[in-house]
C-alpha cells in the first residue's frame, strides 16, 4: 500500500512539473528556436530554472570590487553606472522577482517586476532630474524599482504585448543587468545612454525573426517628464539566424528641464555577429562580436544639433560614439575571453554622467538645487562644452554552469577634459561628506584612470 502511495504522489508530482513547463508558454514563442545565449546584452541560460505555471521568477547578485590607480581618497569612482566606490567591496545589484503570466495561450493577463537594492539604485536614478519638477519624491518611489510593468498578451502573428510600466531600454546593446553583458564596466556608449524608460511600451512580432517596439515615455532615462511632451521612440530588431542579430532603437523627446523648445534626436544600432561555433571542440567552442554606433543631437533654444549655428542659433550640440567587442569561449563554455572599447564626442556634455558631487550639487550629492561651494567646481554642461573620450578593456571570465560567473577585468578609460577622479578624490578634504568643505575647494580630476575589476555574477 505505501508503495502504491508513493507511486501515485511520484507521478502526480511529475504531472504538476510537467503542466508547470509546458503552459508556461505561449502557442507563438519569439525567436523560438534561436539560440541567443551568446549574445551580448542577452541571457546566457538555456532554460529558467525557477519556472512555473503562472510565474517565472528570477534572483539576480551583483557584487564587485574596483580597484583604481589613482586611489581617490573618497574611494569614489566617476562616470559610471556599474561602479560606485574604489577599493572596497560592493553590493551593485541584487535584485528579485520575475514574469507573472494567465492564460497567454489565448491571449491574457502578463506582468514583471524587479527590485533593486546596492549601490546601483543610487547611483542611476541620482541623473535623472525630473523628480525635482513639483512635489512627491519620485527618485525614492521608483529606486528601487528596475522594472515594474503589467500589460496584456495578444496571440496575434508571434505575438504582441502591449505593457504600461516601467522597462528596460537597450539603448546602448548592453544589458542593465550585468550577468548579460560580456564587459562589466560599459564603453562610453552604453554607461552615457538610458538604461530604463517610464511609459507605454508595445512589442509586435510580425514573424519568428523580427520584433518592432513602439514607445511612449516620459523620457530619457527619466521617472517622470522634464517639459510639456513625452518622448517618442521604438526599436526594431531582427534575428535571421543562429548566428546573426541586428537591431536599430530611435528616441526623440525633450529631455532637457526647462528648455521647451529643445529637442532631442538620438539613433543608437548593432550588429552581433557569431562567426565560429563548434560545442563539441575541446579548445575554442565559439566566437562573436558585436559592433555598435550611435549618433544624435540637440536643437533648439541656443544649440544647434551637428553644426555651429553661429551666435543666432547657438553652437554645436550632438552626440557621435562607437563601440566594439570581440568574445571567445572555451573549455567547453566554461571561459571565455573578451577585448574591446570605444569612442565618444558629445560637445554640450548632454549625455556626459556628471562626476560625482562636482556638478551645481555640492556639498549634496544628490540634491542638484543646492548651490555649488566653489562656482569653479561645477562640472559645466554648457552649450559649446567640449567633450571626448575613449576607452579599452579586456576580462577573463570563469562560468562553472549557467547562474554563476566570476570575472576579472581591466579597464584604461581618457578624456580630453579632467573628469576622472584623482588621488583627492571629489568630495572633500578628507574624503567625508562631514567635512566642512572650504570655499575655495577643488575636486581632483585627473584625464585619464587606470582600474581593475573583480565581479561575482549570480542569477537564477
Amino acid at each position: 500500500m505505501r508503495k502504491r502511495i508513493l507511486l501515485t504522489l511520484i507521478l502526480a508530482c511529475a504531472g504538476l512539473s510537467s503542466m508547470a513547463q509546458t503552459s508556461q508558454k505561449p502557442s507563438q514563442i519569439p525567436f523560438d528556436g534561436i539560440d541567443q545565449s551568446w549574445q551580448n546584452g542577452s541571457d546566457r541560460r538555456d532554460s529558467a530554472v525557477l519556472a512555473g505555471r503562472y510565474f517565472t521568477g528570477s534572483i539576480m547578485v551583483d557584487a564587485n570590487a574596483t580597484y583604481s590607480g589613482a586611489n581617490p581618497i573618497d574611494h569614489t569612482v566617476v562616470g559610471s553606472t556599474a561602479l560606485a566606490r574604489d577599493n572596497e567591496m560592493e553590493v551593485s545589484c541584487a535584485a528579485i522577482g520575475g514574469d507573472f503570466f494567465y492564460n497567454t495561450d489565448n491571449g491574457g493577463a502578463r506582468g514583471r517586476i524587479m527590485t533593486q537594492f546596492g549601490t546601483r539604485s543610487t547611483v542611476v536614478p541620482r541623473n535623472d532630474y525630473s523628480p525635482y519638477r513639483g512635489q512627491y519624491d519620485l527618485a525614492d518611489v521608483y529606486r528601487y524599482i528596475s522594472e515594474a510593468y503589467a500589460g496584456y498578451h495578444f496571440n496575434v502573428w508571434h505575438g504582441i504585448n502591449v505593457d504600461g510600466g516601467m522597462f528596460m531600454s537597450y539603448i546602448g546593446l548592453n544589458s542593465y543587468y550585468q550577468v548579460e553583458n560580456w564587459e562589466y564596466q560599459a564603453s562610453y556608449t552604453s554607461d552615457n545612454t538610458p538604461w530604463f524608460f517610464n511609459g507605454i511600451r508595445t512589442q509586435i512580432f510580425p514573424t519568428n525573426h523580427l520584433k518592432v517596439e513602439i514607445w511612449l515615455i516620459n523620457g530619457w532615462q527619466s521617472y517622470g517628464t522634464f517639459n510639456d511632451m513625452p518622448g517618442f521612440g521604438g526599436n526594431i530588431t531582427w534575428v535571421p539566424n543562429d548566428n546573426m542579430k541586428l537591431l536599430t532603437n530611435d528616441y526623440y523627446g525633450s529631455d532637457v528641464a526647462g528648455d521647451f523648445g529643445r529637442h532631442r534626436f538620438h539613433s543608437d544600432n548593432s550588429w552581433l555577429v557569431r562567426y565560429y561555433s563548434n560545442p563539441k571542440s575541446t579548445g575554442v567552442t565559439k566566437c562573436a562580436f558585436s559592433l555598435t554606433g550611435d549618433i544624435g543631437e540637440e536643437t533648439g533654444d541656443g544649440v544647434n544639433g551637428f553644426t555651429n549655428g553661429g551666435a543666432a542659433k547657438g553652437p554645436a550640440q550632438y552626440f557621435a560614439s562607437a563601440m566594439i567587442y570581440n568574445r571567445l569561449w572555451f573549455n567547453h563554455n566554461k571561459l571565455a575571453w573578451c577585448i574591446g572599447g570605444g569612442w565618444m564626442t558629445n560637445p554640450g556634455r548632454y549625455l556626459v554622467l556628471e562626476p560625482t558631487g562636482v556638478a551645481s550639487d555640492l556639498p549634496n550629492p544628490y540634491n542638484p538645487t543646492a548651490p555649488p561651494v566653489n562656482p569653479a567646481a561645477v562640472f559645466t554642461q554648457n552649450p559649446g562644452d567640449q567633450f571626448t573620450g575613449w576607452d579599452a578593456s579586456t576580462n577573463l571570465s570563469w562560468m562553472p554552469n549557467q547562474s554563476i560567473e566570476f570575472r576579472i577585468e581591466l579597464v584604461h578609460r581618457e578624456s580630453n577634459v579632467p573628469y576622472f577622479a584623482g588621488p583627492g578624490g571629489v568630495t572633500s578634504p578628507t574624503g567625508y561628506t562631514t567635512t566642512p568643505v572650504p570655499a575655495n575647494w577643488m575636486p581632483d580630476l585627473v584625464k585619464s584612470e587606470n582600474r581593475v575589476i573583480i565581479a561575482a555574477l549570480f542569477r537564477l
